[in-house]
């Protein structure tokens, strides 16, 4: 269907317009602005486009003027077109900017610039594509799992509710985390090119879901309730990890001298760099990215098929991503820090997984 093919840009447009004319709050971030000590600044509102959207999409569904499974029924033609158009935003982000890696591919898939806003600073492009991103996979999971609930009616599967509020759990958590994540890896250490413009345009919405994408058209596999019980809990074991590092890393660089939940910030310091040993961040060096690891874990299992490889290449692509991120976080880290950076891992000897890796 040819209307499916432009979806996604239609949607992403309409996302960009939400983020820029719905009330919002300004932050300073961790990043400097360029030739200046001055702090980068952003315009936050992700959790108030989220239920815009969302209620218009139910809205819209049940005013009949569309399926609420509609995005499931044409998900090939709107992958191809999102597909299409990731490739015309990364080339639009990448082709104005003068070379920095001598090779156009590297810079392709890397990005030329580090920190792009638009409307007179009112969306941050970086932002802006994970708010996309997280929007349109919250609308892709609703619409797969009522394809499931139109077609078993009675007879669904709990785990598919289940997973497909884990995953609504996982898009809030963020959005509503939105400033905290102005203090990750993502947002000071890449360039906008394909790996980000794509990756959340095209990969972020439609590759997340595909625990749901491989069973949604499966009977219900009668999983038991207590099972079904591990799983969320998996699940949140992985969010306490995630959000606490995040949030702890989060506190102590907005003020060192705060406690968070409890734990007194225990820092090692050259004079200029500072680095936690205590909290999450004593357990290992990336105790997120276990965290993340587990989140999606959860939220595969509760689908009710374990035996089948297309939801586990959701988790399996976190330990590709995270556990290579890890080893390019040290390099970057060994030549910030320094000397610093060898007396770390000696406290905290330990890279993502505690007593194992």
């Amino acid at each position: 269907m040819t209307l499916a093919f432009f979806v996604p840009a239609l949607f992403y447009v309409a996302f960009f317009i939400l983020n820029g004319i719905l009330p919002g709050r300004w932050v300073s971030g961790y990043i400097t602005k360029p030739d200046s000590t001055e702090k980068m600044k952003y315009r936050l509102n992700g959790i108030l486009v989220f239920f815009t959207t969302v209620l218009v999409w139910f809205l819209l569904g049940y005013s009949g003027i569309f399926a609420y499974d509609w995005l499931y029924i044409y998900r090939w033609n709107e992958l191809y077109g999102a597909f299409t158009f990731g490739i015309i935003f990364s080339l639009a982000v990448v082709l104005p900017y003068p070379s920095i890696r001598n090779s156009f591919w590297k810079d392709f898939y890397l990005g030329r610039v580090d920190n792009l806003q638009w409307w007179n600073g009112r969306i941050d492009v970086k932002m802006l594509l994970y708010l996309v991103g997280a929007i349109m996979l919250e609308l892709n999971a609703l619409s797969f799992a009522a394809h499931h609930f139109i077609v078993y009616g009675e007879n669904a599967s709990p785990g598919i509710l289940l997973s497909t509020a884990l995953l609504t759990y996982f898009v809030i958590d963020y959005l509503t985390f939105e400033e905290v994540h102005l203090y990750t890896y993502d947002i000071f250490a890449e360039n906008i090119g394909f790996k980000l413009g794509w990756g959340c345009l095209v990969f972020y919405p439609y590759f997340y879901v595909i625990s749901l994408w491989s069973t949604v058209d499966l009977p219900n596999p009668d999983t038991s309730s207590w099972l079904l019980g591990v799983y969320v809990f998996v699940f949140f074991i992985g969010w306490c990890l995630s959000r606490g590092a995040n949030l702890q890393k989060y506190f102590f660089k907005k003020n060192p001298s705060i406690p968070f939940l409890g734990i007194v910030p225990e820092a090692i310091t050259d004079g200029n760099n500072f680095l936690l040993v205590n909290g999450f961040w004593g357990m290992s060096r990336h105790i997120n990215y276990l965290g993340e690891i587990l989140m999606s874990t959860g939220i595969i299992l509760c689908t009710g098929y374990p035996a089948l490889i297309g939801p586990w290449l959701y988790p399996l692509y976190y330990v590709g991503l995270l556990f290579t991120r890890q080893m390019d976080d040290d390099k970057r880290c060994v030549l910030k820090y320094g000397e610093l950076w060898n007396v770390y891992k000696q406290k905290v000897p330990y890279r993502i997984i505690p007593f194992i890796y």
